[in-house]
């Protein structure tokens, strides 16, 4: 991955340019939370939004798109359909929902948001139409695992361009990500601050002094550096600037190793394996 500025993409497998750095709104409340979030997201020069049926807020997300003074085909954004909507037809049906409830013609980037037993190869096969369609750009996964994602590598249909699941300095799933590497799926990380605790980590504060930077920014940027897409949550403007302030500086190949001695495969989430789903 080049990393030079907010704006920066990664291609993806089908030569989709994506944003390596967006803005998440998981439990972001529907309206003003969300709607001024993404207004000063995009003012500050991010280009990516992440959204999700799931969290409710689609909604508002096109509300903000439609009112903001940044052209939607500037913008990259991503949806997922989620666990009881699995299934061909009710993929389908719930691709359209959530198209409805934006207000877009077209989604840059659709999900399976957990591989749901016995239902994400057909929840698969749904996303394949979508995007055979031209309906969505770029297709892929989150939360699944390397088993999971053989499994649809092996029935020679479309690779995931994306596999977006639980990474931080506390879960790095190293296996993982090589195999992704390896079939060219990118990685993309959801919590990529550990609900805050990374503030709280002693090896990551001192390689931020010896930056300026805060811990929050510099495990951003190792994100960035690991080849990572990441997308933090905030809804607060101060937070979501100094947030984006990581182009101004580069982690050494020490630090980034320092800070992968810090996995000890803890998830705050549920493992996908054992979700309930």
């Amino acid at each position: 991955m080049k990393i030079t500025d907010i704006k920066g993409t990664v291609r993806l497998s089908n030569g989709v340019q994506m944003p390596y750095f967006g803005l998440g709104v998981f439990r972001t409340a529907e309206g003003n939370d969300t709607i001024n979030s993404i207004h000063w997201a995009l003012e500050a020069g991010y280009r990516h939004i992440d959204t999700a049926s799931m969290y409710m807020n689609e909604k508002s997300v096109g509300e903000a798109i439609r009112s903001s003074n940044v052209p939607r085909e500037q913008i990259f954004i991503t949806t997922k359909v989620w666990n009881s909507d699995q299934g061909f037809q009710k993929t389908i049906d719930a691709f359209n929902a959530s198209l409805d409830k934006l207000k877009m013609d077209y989604i840059d980037l659709y999900l399976i948001h957990w591989p749901v037993k016995n239902k994400y190869i057909e929840t698969w096969e749904a996303l394949e139409e979508l995007y055979q369609k031209k309906r969505v750009r770029s297709i892929g996964v989150s939360n699944f695992l390397e088993h999971h994602l053989i499994s649809l590598v092996e029935r020679k249909g479309l690779v995931p361009m994306v596999n977006q699941v639980e990474f931080h300095p506390y879960l790095i799933q190293p296996n993982l990500l090589t195999y992704c590497q390896s079939r060219n799926i990118q990685f993309e990380a959801w919590s990529p601050l550990i609900k805050g605790q990374v503030n709280d980590i002693e090896l990551i504060k001192e390689i931020g002094q010896k930056y300026g930077k805060t811990p929050v920014q510099v495990v951003l940027r190792w994100d960035l550096q690991k080849g990572v897409i990441t997308i933090p949550k905030s809804i607060h403007k101060e937070r979501i600037i100094s947030n984006a302030t990581i182009f101004d500086f580069e982690l050494s190949s020490e630090d980034i190793q320092a800070i992968d001695t810090l996995d000890k495969n803890y998830r705050l989430g549920a493992h996908p394996d054992t979700f309930d789903f």
